[in-house]
């Protein structure tokens, strides 16, 4: 992991990157072909049509808004991060930093309805928007998931949505706040939450019309995704990397501050149950590809991933 820099970021503005966008109501052959080329060039792409109602997210954003926006000592009821609850500027346990603050939340929802209580006054409202949202995107998670093993020519369509379906699954859900850098009395791009990638499967990630997310591609250049409210941005985890014998990419991004407005963006991170046992398909290891990554669960890789700085390479400490 990495800390973020005192001083703003400086660059030269390259072009915003146009992910793939993909309608994922359109010939279901035609998507899981396409999802698997995003995944395959750029571990990042962009979903419309998703299933996923205007109504249900509209009561996320509401209440999370409404709670970032309440005095520090109201949020910090909520917190400190251990790692669930309310942090602020502080990332893990590593010494990271940014200009963000955060709700983090397992999405048990006996685990949810235990923090609503420190979140939000009417616990009942919030615990119900977070519960509502968590169980249409692992939806849409798993409609991916199974969406990549047929393209993927996996036997088992299911294979990798079991995964996060499982009871036991170890999905988080996390609310990021960026306020303006006008607050810190400048206009100047700063690192809201720096450089990594995500150590989960899969993340579902929704944000407001305000740019500030941004991917690392070929020769070290970050290039900015030009956000979308009507779409969500899919992006390959380190364990689906290894899953898919490095098919897919789980690639390095960061997010900036605003100089003038707040981003806020709610991030979903599909994850196995912490001992399942995770390891290639066979239909994806051949002569031309031989086996790269070991057998591991995800307690192993977790335990690991979470030991590390939030910019170390994490994901090559599974190859064989």
């Amino acid at each position: 992991m990495v800390v973020a820099p005192p001083n703003p970021v400086r660059s030269e503005k390259p072009e915003p990157i146009e992910l793939p966008v993909i309608d994922l109501s359109a010939d279901r052959s035609e998507v899981s072909k396409l999802i698997v080329k995003a995944c395959e060039q750029y571990g990042f792409f962009k979903a419309v049509h998703h299933g996923v109602s205007d109504d249900v997210i509209a009561a996320m954003e509401e209440e999370g808004l409404g709670f970032f926006t309440k005095p520090v000592c109201e949020k910090q009821r909520a917190g400190p991060a251990g790692p669930f609850g309310y942090g602020i500027k502080s990332i893990g346990f590593n010494g990271d930093s940014g200009e963000v603050e955060y709700l983090l939340l397992h999405t048990n929802p006996s685990s949810i309805s235990q923090l609503s209580h420190t979140i939000s006054d009417d616990s009942k409202k919030f615990s119900s928007a977070v519960s509502g949202y968590i169980e249409a995107v692992k939806r849409l998670a798993c409609e991916i998931l199974d969406l990549m093993a047929e393209g993927l020519g996996v036997h088992d369509p299911s294979l990798l949505s079991n995964k996060i379906r499982d009871v036991e699954s170890d999905s988080m859900f996390r609310l990021n706040h960026y306020p303006p850098s006008s607050y810190r009395a400048t206009t100047t791009t700063e690192i809201g939450f720096g450089e990594h990638t995500d150590p989960q499967m899969l993340t579902i990630l929704r944000s407001n019309d305000v740019g500030g997310l941004q991917i690392c591609v070929a020769g070290g250049t970050w290039v900015p995704v030009t956000p979308d409210p009507t779409a969500f941005c899919i992006n390959v985890g380190d364990v689906l990397q290894a899953m898919t014998n490095g098919r897919f990419m789980s690639v390095r991004h960061r997010a900036l501050t605003n100089g003038y407005k707040y981003r806020m963006s709610m991030a979903y991170f599909g994850a196995p149950p912490p001992h399942a046992w995770l390891s290639v398909p066979p239909e994806l290891v051949t002569p031309h590809r031989p086996l790269l990554y070991r057998p591991f669960t995800w307690a192993e890789y977790k335990k690991v991933s979470y030991s590390l700085r939030l910019g170390d390479s994490r994901v090559q400490l599974l190859l064989k």
